[in-house]
């Protein structure tokens, strides 16, 4: 059982590393490619908060490589440099889909809510989940409390993780479905932002399959010694 284990971690590994492989290539491919509307992820961040009706969200540029996010704690799009600044397809796409994470927050979209919920007690967990399982698992026979103490923390972020799924896909959905409507991805190119996108929430998919496999690894650690 455990080799069978350990052969699902490599190849979560492998296709974590494939993903994020492509991931990049992709972004890397679309970034050549000029939007038809000529517009920098700024402007299509800024034009989308305002055809949502939304006036209260900035769109800052922040430094690093896909580095975008949406913090809903300072009501601020972060716009990687390259994204902030790029008129091309994945640009767009980019930002747009950060974009969608504001209309999200701004229309209390029921996901989006319950995974700002949980952000305080998963920020904990994530802090001392691994010392925590890592005593649990030296300790084992001793005090087996811990190691299940352990598995409750690392289920919480599993959970998270799960949660995050439908909040990045429908993000995705509205920005695509804005995209297309505003005519600032054109019939030629509207599928490369779509195919950008698709593999950006891949790298969400294969994390929180990741996580419950090694969650499921914990769990079958624990069980194990209670048999003995």
């Amino acid at each position: 059982m455990t080799a069978n284990i350990w052969i699902i971690f490599i190849v979560f590994m492998i296709l974590s590393w494939i993903v994020s492989a492509t991931l990049k290539s992709k972004f890397k491919k679309y970034s050549k490619i000029p939007v038809d509307s000529g517009m920098s992820g700024r402007d299509v961040a800024e034009r989308m908060l305002r055809d949502n009706g939304i006036f209260d969200v900035r769109v800052e540029s922040v430094p690093g490589s896909l580095t975008d996010h949406y913090n809903p704690q300072t009501r601020t799009i972060n716009l990687s440099q390259d994204v902030y600044n790029s008129r091309s397809i994945a640009a767009a796409a980019v930002a747009a889909h950060e974009t969608g994470h504001a209309v999200q927050h701004a229309t209390a979209y029921a996901w989006l809510a319950f995974r700002s919920k949980m952000v305080p007690v998963v920020s904990f967990s994530s802090k001392w989940v691994q010392w925590i399982l890592l005593g649990g698992v030296i300790f084992i026979n001793t005090f087996p409390a811990l190691l299940f103490a352990g598995i409750i923390l690392f289920a919480l972020t599993t959970l998270f993780s799960f949660i995050t799924l439908p909040v990045e896909i429908n993000a995705s959905q509205r920005a695509l479905a804005w995209l297309s409507t505003t005519g600032i991805t054109s019939y030629e190119n509207h599928d490369k932002a779509q195919d950008a996108l698709k593999w950006a929430a891949y790298t969400y998919v294969i994390a929180a399959l990741g996580s419950l496999a090694t969650l499921l690894y914990y769990i079958m650690i624990f069980t194990g010694s209670r048999d003995d």
